[in-house]
């Protein structure tokens, strides 16, 4: 995998100096630390930061087309470039290298905007061409890699693969942007395509912008979208047998590689599901890492172990540490923005043990999104029984009285928190996902933000974030929503960013097959009742595994990476806690109601109230603060 960053003149052809192009790209070191690359004309700057995985002797880049003319910069593996060179060379194209790169510049001279859809894979590149005076992004379809870019004030355009690139730009605009501030306490993140600031942005998963010189900036184009067309089968039977090979050849393109290779297995049933197919594919023994924990509730390494056994894998596991926060600042660091998914703590120490073996590694990350695995589809689908019989103008005033009045119980299990479920049915089906996925309620945040944070907001709410992809969603299937609803904003948010980040503080690859979008395309027009059928999830995904994995991997209850974060508020990390949340940098800020985060603080340690969640958002967000202040000095 590698890192990429440009500069591209809006208004004319100015000289950009190589020690700029360096200093951005010097940033992303991480992410390419075998070569790297620059390339300047009159009105653009690129640079590339390589990790070689395919044809390790060429391959650099920046990369160019025969005569020059065309240039591209790029993060990502093509898996079907074998056969695009072939048809390429068949229109007359000459190839130099072997490797994928070189499949994009011949592409676009092809197909111009439409070569993405001809790929297949992950990938965030930029293509400069001379003879159109034109900068051209894109993002894959999924979002599994980034693209960060700003127009700044002197007419100059910026790209990267991490924040941190463009914030050695001494005139990036670090303005905050108030309403992201909203979207980080709701979700844990910032979600496409804004960026925590105001004129700084993602390029949106599956999208393009392509820019002229002398133009102004244009909006970006989506050339994909999950499509839910229903899919015909002929039995059951015979759709386990085609899900099965298809993931089998999702698998299969992802093992090409000219370094060591091998695969997350933390004994879930996604991971599992990939060593299976990995085995069947190749004689040698698959090169599988596991993470435990010291904590019993969270270590799964005993159903890793079962899965290794079966498939006799060359197996390594790690352990961490129920007080492995030594982690936070090295966090702040890698995410440049505030992000708040305690989990990537565990996944920097599974990325790092899989770096000591190999370059390459397989995950099982979009499973739940597929084939509805989280148990909150379970719980909204429950509800949504309920909200289809009783019509909201009734159901919002009797349940809202009920969910306010009806004490809290954070430490009861889920099906026993009434007032949670009474809360959801006061609500329409979109708002109730939202209140069910959000780290802070809308209560919480409104106790938690400051009148002048109010104010700035002028009303804004995250659930506009949710409404944009509702009114543009290719399906209303109560199921399917919610699935299409994580599969823009929680899975490209929060999962492939924290995996991307922490893959890549490795020089890590890491390859996805379950978000083949080809894999998704057909997946997507399964009927919403085989992949939540009854209570269980993923139905058709782990009938279909029987023949393949043990039960206990298939039908247990679902872990996940898990930290204790209520026990480290209390103990080890509690005067941390008091100088950071009580400090002057959040309380300078004027972004937050101090008496608020004070109660959170004495209730959460007192143990009164489980505040964990709170308290780790706002340490993430204080510490993003700090690092800004210290950035400006």
């Amino acid at each position: 995998m590698c890192g990429i960053v440009g500069v591209f003149d809006l208004t004319g052809k100015r000289e950009f100096t190589r020690e700029l192009i360096s200093r951005m790209n010097e940033t992303q070191y991480h992410r390419g630390p075998d070569e790297g690359g620059i390339h300047i004309e009159p009105g653009v700057g690129l640079g590339h930061r390589r990790l070689s995985i395919i044809d390790l002797s060429s391959g650099q880049q920046p990369l160019f087309n025969e005569d020059g003319s065309v240039v591209v910069t790029y993060n990502g593996e093509i898996y079907n470039f074998p056969s695009l060179s072939e048809e390429l060379k068949a229109c007359g194209h000459v190839f130099k290298t072997h490797c994928d790169t070189e499949v994009i510049v011949h592409a676009w001279e092809e197909w111009g905007e439409a070569c993405v859809e001809r790929f297949r894979g992950m990938f965030a590149f930029a293509i400069w061409d001379r003879n159109q005076q034109s900068l051209f992004l894109a993002r894959d379809r999924l979002g599994i890699k980034p693209l960060y870019y700003s127009a700044l004030a002197d007419g100059i355009f910026a790209f990267s693969s991490e924040l941190k690139a463009l914030k050695t730009l001494d005139n990036l605009p670090r303005e905050i942007d108030p309403t992201s501030i909203e979207d980080y306490f709701t979700f844990g993140y910032v979600p496409e395509p804004k960026t925590i600031f105001k004129q700084v942005y993602k390029l949106r998963p599956g999208h393009t912008l392509l820019i002229k010189s002398g133009s102004v900036l244009p909006q970006s184009k989506e050339y994909w979208d999950i499509p839910f067309i229903p899919v015909e089968y002929t039995s059951e039977v015979a759709l386990k047998a085609d899900l099965v090979e298809r993931m089998r050849e999702a698998v299969k393109i992802r093992m090409v590689a000219d370094v060591p290779l091998g695969a997350f297995l933390s004994g879930g049933v996604d991971s599992s599901a990939i060593v299976a197919m990995m085995a069947q594919l190749q004689d040698k023994p698959v090169h599988t890492c596991a993470i435990g924990f010291d904590v019993k509730q969270f270590n799964e390494t005993e159903f890793a172990k079962q899965v290794a056994n079966q498939y006799k894998t060359d197996h390594y596991e790690g352990l961490v540490s129920s007080d492995d926060f030594d982690l936070l600042d090295t966090l702040v660091d890698l995410y440049d923005e505030p992000y708040a998914d305690s989990s990537a703590i565990p996944t920097y120490r599974v990325c790092q043990l899989a770096k000591s073996q190999v370059t390459v590694a397989l995950s099982g990350d979009g499973g739940d999104e597929n084939f509805a695995g989280y148990r909150r589809y379970r719980w909204h689908m429950n509800e949504e029984k309920i909200r289809a019989a009783i019509p909201l103008s009734i159901r919002r005033p009797v349940f809202g009285l009920l969910g306010k009045f009806y004490p809290k119980a954070d430490w009861a299990p889920r099906v026993f928190r009434a007032k949670t479920t009474f809360q959801g049915l006061a609500r329409s089906s979109v708002e109730a996902y939202l209140h069910t996925v959000s780290l802070l309620s809308e209560e919480q945040r409104n106790l938690l933000f400051s009148d002048q944070l109010k104010a700035a907001l002028k009303g804004y709410k995250s659930i506009e974030v949710f409404n944009h992809y509702v009114a543009k969603s290719p399906t209303q299937d109560p199921l399917s929503l919610i699935q299409y609803l994580d599969m823009k904003t929680y899975l490209v948010g929060d999962i492939l960013t924290k995996v991307d980040r922490a893959s890549m503080a490795h020089a890590l690859e890491v390859r996805v097959p379950l978000l083949d979008h080809k894999f998704i395309e057909w997946v997507s027009g399964l009927p919403s009742n085989i992949k939540l059928k009854g209570q269980e999830g993923k139905y058709i995904l782990k009938s279909s595994l029987e023949p393949y994995l043990p039960n206990d991997v298939l039908y247990r209850d679902k872990m996940g990476f898990g930290v204790p974060l209520a026990k480290w508020f209390r103990g080890p990390l509690k005067e941390k806690i008091h100088l950071s949340l009580l400090g002057e940098t959040i309380r300078q800020s004027g972004f937050f109601n101090m008496e608020y985060i004070e109660k959170v603080i004495r209730q959460h340690q007192s143990g009164a109230r489980d505040y964990s969640v709170i308290i780790w958002s706002l340490l993430m967000f204080n510490a993003f603060l700090e690092r800004e202040l210290e950035s400006a000095a």
